[in-house]
């Protein structure tokens, strides 16, 4: 088993850190992969920041990282339509650090309305596509528009369909609720997801490593995101219990993952 994994691929938030503070084991665990020559690649779903900012805070957590070791949902989705479809006008359900990862990758973003009464029923003009990510801005301006442009036929992105984000002492709301009541309002699905659990997520992270899918490892703490777009994609998987995924969880499973650690220091054994 050992001789066959070239790469781990580590989901961040409730895996190798929670919030700021690293994990017990994460430090220590992947340094000690990087001493066996692994390869090691960092996804996130959350796109509120860019890849630069992910690299300084492991760096500064005691994992030295670069920005081209990292791929956020946000980073997919610009590279994609960058590479595919990159004359849509897009309406986006954001922060700002994503709106300039877009614009960073050529695409064109459509920008707000200054004004709009909250009972207004707008006609938006000029938007080709509604992206949807985790916004700790949202408000009904930006929940009105996007509503209105998918039902006039906008198409419908999402950079990830997380519920919620694990946080010190919980979690918060994620992407998935506006995914949700957006398609609840409209009556349609969203046709291209970038991130986990995305085929094309671990498409990119793939490439980037240049490995094939059976010689690479996901780790991550969510069964239906990390483990699922792992086993997907024809990988190892390993679930830690450091996130929100529990023994109970697991057992219920039809397919359970290869490995359950409780700590990533453990992932050193699988090397040996």
């Amino acid at each position: 088993m050992s001789a066959s994994i070239d790469a781990f691929i580590f989901d961040l938030d409730g895996t190798v850190y929670l919030g700021d503070a690293a994990l017990p084991g994460a430090v220590e665990g992947i340094a000690e992969l990087r001493h066996y020559g692994k390869r090691i690649l960092f996804v996130s779903n959350k796109p509120l920041e860019p890849r630069e900012a992910y690299a300084r805070k492991l760096t500064r957590l005691g994992i030295p990282t670069s920005p081209d070791d990292v791929i956020t949902s946000g980073f997919v989705l610009g590279y994609h339509l960058a590479h595919t479809e990159p004359q849509l006008r897009l309406y986006v359900v954001g922060e700002e650090n994503l709106l300039n990862e877009l614009r960073g990758h050529g695409l064109i973003i459509v920008p707000e309305y200054a004004e709009q009464d909250p009972m207004q029923v707008i006609m938006p003009d000029g938007i080709d596509a509604v992206v949807v990510a985790f916004d700790r801005t949202l408000d009904y301006r930006k929940l009105n528009t996007a509503y209105q442009a998918l039902i006039r036929g906008a198409r419908f992105f999402a950079t990830n369909p997380d519920k919620t984000c694990p946080m010190p002492g919980g979690a918060i709301p994620d992407a998935g609720a506006t995914i949700a009541a957006l398609e609840h309002m409209t009556g349609r699905a969203v046709e291209l997801l970038a991130g986990k659990p995305s085929r094309l997520m671990i498409e990119v992270a793939l490439q980037r490593l240049d490995v094939p899918p059976q010689r690479a490892l996901l780790v991550g703490d969510r069964l239906e995101t990390d483990i699922f777009m792992g086993q997907q994609a024809g990988m190892f998987t390993a679930v830690t219990l450091t996130g929100v995924s529990k023994r109970e969880d697991i057992q219920k499973m039809a397919a359970p993952p290869d490995f359950i650690i409780e700590s990533l220091d453990e992932l050193v054994y699988l090397c040996r």
